[in-house]
């Protein structure tokens, strides 16, 4: 699905990423693991191209999406991301969030966004808060909103940047619970 090759990227002189070469086949669950600082966001930021690699090539279905020739927002639509906050718009309730990119992305109507969203919160057990603010939500129920999120764009690969770090240990095991359903699922993920 995804074969990365020499992948660099530098900020000025200071060499984050240095040679990067991994195959990342569909169904793969690949965890990047290492201390602070040591380019691990940085890594999926450029597999979602929201960082330009300073060199080499990410190949995603065929397409090198790190040529800057490449539009980017085509491929981005089968890569789902979920960062280590939330970023839920707070002004709109837990559907209208997981509705709004198949609607101006894929031109889905609202009753298909709409439906494909409830469909998506019952998958990661959040369907009862449907209407609900992110500000009447805790971190793992946000955190579990925001994979519906990015489910609700049927990617073919989901990357979770540190998607635990910023909850409470008690809600860790939610999120995680998700995770492994969909691992389980046959979703390719970078963790």
């Amino acid at each position: 699905m995804i074969d990365v090759i020499n992948l660099k990227k530098s900020f000025g002189s200071h060499d984050v990423l240095n040679g990067i070469d991994i195959t990342i086949n569909k169904g793969d669950i690949v965890v990047v693991i290492g201390p602070s600082g040591s380019g691990k966001s940085t890594f999926l930021r450029c597999l979602n191209c929201m960082e330009d690699p300073t060199g080499g090539q990410i190949i995603f279905n065929d397409v090198d999406i790190a040529d800057p020739h490449v539009d980017i927002n085509v491929h981005r639509r089968h890569m789902g991301m979920v960062f280590q906050h939330f970023n839920l718009f707070p002004h709109m309730n837990v559907t209208q969030n997981l509705m709004l990119a198949p609607v101006e992305l894929k031109k889905a109507t609202k009753e298909e966004a709409k439906e494909h969203a409830i469909h998506m919160l019952n998958k990661v057990g959040m369907d009862d808060k449907a209407e609900a603010y992110p500000e009447q939500l805790s971190g793992g129920q946000k955190q579990r909103v925001a994979i519906a999120r990015a489910l609700c764009m049927t990617p073919d690969i989901m990357l979770f940047d540190e998607p635990t770090s910023a909850l409470d240990p008690e809600m860790v095991g939610e999120v995680l619970q998700v995770m492994k359903q969909l691992a389980a699922d046959g979703m390719t993920m970078v963790i």
